[in-house]
């Protein structure tokens, strides 16, 4: 019989062993596993997961600057900034917006229009820019909405500084407005300095002067609870406000512009020939600048958008109009300085001039004629015969070539947005625009500042002041100077000044300006019923624009026709003509008379701006 052995001790044991080291060796990798892996995260990753740790309870914010104050000559203040509280929400924080939004308009009574509104707000912008749902809150929104705040994450009231126009639309064009940041703005901006910046210029002086009445961006570091309130501020880095701007602007001179075109449409420009300085810059009709602050209603821009008259279009520095006889003394210095005529030339008005060989009748202003005329006869009582005859003498490419120096049909650079640029007309614009030859009716007509002539108001302003300044050409701007928020320093914002124009004999200057100074003061000149009463002499020309073509056997009657297709009323002047220091150019569309409708204007200016009183 064979022993066995029931047990192994030997082998057990070893095993026992085996299993001892693996498990020990195992515990020992784990261990050094871990130890590497909190070194890691307390060692290497440890800047990651403090800033991690930190981000759940320090918030840090923007501070946004406060905008640049805009001031006119005087000192009134024509932008300023106003306290308000607003309801906001940051979009990827709502878990769902048409609820919310359902839920605020009931607790605020939004119409649905002022909903369609700002879903649109929401897919225009990113996610984390803040919405404007609601503008300067009453106190009682503010405490009804603390009460129910709960309900709406991502929705909040804030407040804010906005921006605010006292004067409401008397500098709407000029000044201008600011408007919500959109994407085409966020393309063109540096997008640090904007953070917790909703707005930006949008138009006029506002839009021309964004960099220096922005300033610079702060931030501040909070830190902040779970439910994400504030318990402390830990740093901060104050912004810098934006730079205070003065401008040339008038408020008077301004209000006497626009009370003075009453019901007519149209532009006023004024300024200072000495400095380029812009006085008065009108557009008629206007609006209110304040409503696009803070985000306009669909139904309220379309009103604006669509009016027949066009508040929207600023006339003063986009306007086209043909500048009529407001042309002709700049016609006729050409003919004096290329030698075509001398002051003493003369021309037989019997109310019409043919060309040569041709049987159509170019007609004078006044049916039967002026008679036998010579250049200051011709300006003053604005013959169109005469200057029929001196565009044909001349030739359209010297004409024109004569009024590039005046910047006719070119931007004057003005410091303000959008200005167009209007036509000085020649024979190679004509082939190359249209691919078409010149004809010499044409010439003529361009001679009187009809045709294809288009200037803007504030173009015909500038091309005045030159005239006044005897060849001065100095760029005309709005801004006088900026300050640094609270400094009583004021820094001047330097003008572009250019040559003097060449001219062959100077006194030609002075023939010119005699001629309007006649159309004031003279017996017969065509403005003299403004020259009344003045302690110094003013330099003007009157001019009439037609609307609309005429047949030759037609005769105008405005009584039969619709005002819109009334002739544009025109003046421009100057004075004291021998020493101007005041410029003014208006056009009153569908004024009819330049004299009877735009000179007054005029004398109403001059009287507010040398304080001359009537008694």
């Amino acid at each position: 019989m064979s022993r066995f052995a029931l047990k192994d001790h030997f082998r057990e044991s070893r095993v026992v062993n085996d299993r001892l080291i693996f498990a020990a060796i195992f515990i020992g990798i784990l261990f050094i596993v871990v130890m590497v892996r909190l070194t890691v995260l307390q060692v290497v990753e440890y800047e990651h997961f403090n800033f991690l740790s930190d981000r759940n309870r320090v918030d840090i914010g923007p501070l946004a600057p406060q905008r640049g104050l805009i001031y006119d000559r005087n000192g009134v203040i024509l932008a300023e900034n106003i306290p308000t509280f607003s309801l906001e929400l940051i979009p990827e924080k709502v878990m769902d917006i048409d609820q919310s939004l359902l839920e605020l308009s009931v607790l605020f009574d939004m119409t649905d229009d002022e909903i369609k509104d700002i879903k649109q707000s929401i897919k225009k912008q990113r996610g984390f820019h803040e919405i404007i749902l609601r503008q300067r809150l009453t106190e009682q929104e503010v405490a009804m909405f603390s009460v129910n705040r709960h309900r709406f994450p991502g929705v909040d009231v804030v407040g804010r500084l906005i921006r605010h126009y006292p004067q409401g639309a008397l500098f709407a064009h000029a000044v201008g407005y600011v408007g919500r940041i959109n994407v085409r703005d966020q393309k063109r901006i540096d997008a640090k300095n904007y953070k917790g910046t909703l707005q930006i210029g949008k138009t006029g002086i506002e839009k021309q002067y964004e960099d220096l009445l922005h300033g610079q961006v702060g931030y501040q570091q909070v830190e902040t609870d779970v439910r994400g309130r504030i318990v402390r501020e830990l740093k901060s880095v104050a912004s810098v406000g934006g730079k205070d701007l003065f401008l040339h602007l008038d408020i008077n001179l301004q209000r006497v512009a626009v009370e003075s075109l009453g019901e007519f449409n149209g532009a006023v420009v004024a300024l200072d020939p000495r400095t380029g300085g812009i006085l008065a810059l009108v557009s008629k009709p206007d609006f209110d600048p304040n409503d696009f602050v803070t985000g306009i209603s669909s139904k309220k821009y379309a009103v604006l958008r669509d009016s027949i008259d066009r508040p929207l279009f600023d006339r003063s520095l986009r306007g086209h109009y043909p500048p009529g006889s407001t042309l002709k003394p700049f016609v006729a210095l050409a003919g004096l300085e290329l030698g075509v005529i001398n002051k003493e030339s003369k021309s037989f008005c019997p109310g019409w001039f043919t060309l040569p060989g041709k049987d159509h009748r170019y007609r004078c202003w006044k049916k039967h004629g002026h008679g036998q005329v010579d250049l200051k006869k011709s300006i003053s009582q604005s013959c169109d015969v005469y200057f029929y005859d001196l565009a044909n003498a001349m030739g359209i490419d010297r004409l024109h070539g004569f009024l590039d120096l005046f910047d006719f049909g070119r931007r004057t650079n003005i410091d303000m947005p959008s200005e167009s640029k209007g036509l000085s007309p020649s024979r190679e614009w004509k082939r190359n625009s249209r691919n078409q030859v010149w004809y010499p009716g044409e010439t003529l007509i361009s001679g009187i500042g009809q045709g294809f002539n288009q200037t803007t108001p504030v173009q015909l302003a500038h091309a005045t002041a030159i005239l006044a300044m005897r060849g001065i050409n100095i760029r005309p701007q709005v801004a006088r100077a900026s300050r640094v928020s609270g400094s009583e320093e004021l820094e001047l914002i330097t003008t572009t000044k250019s040559q003097a124009l060449p001219m062959i004999d100077s006194k030609n200057w002075e023939t010119i300006i005699d001629s309007m100074v006649e159309v004031v003061h003279g017996k017969r000149g065509t403005a003299r019923h403004i020259g009344k009463e003045l302690p110094f002499k003013v330099a003007g020309k009157t001019g009439t624009a037609q609307v609309f073509g005429i047949k030759q056997d037609e005769k105008y009657d405005a009584k039969t026709l619709a005002k819109k297709l009334h002739d544009h009323a025109l003046f421009i002047a100057f004075a004291p003509a021998d020493d101007p220091e005041f410029v003014v150019a208006i056009v009153v569309e569908n004024g009819g008379s330049g004299s009877r409708t735009a000179a007054p204007i005029a004398r109403k200016m001059i009287d507010q701006y040398f304080g001359i009183a009537h008694e």
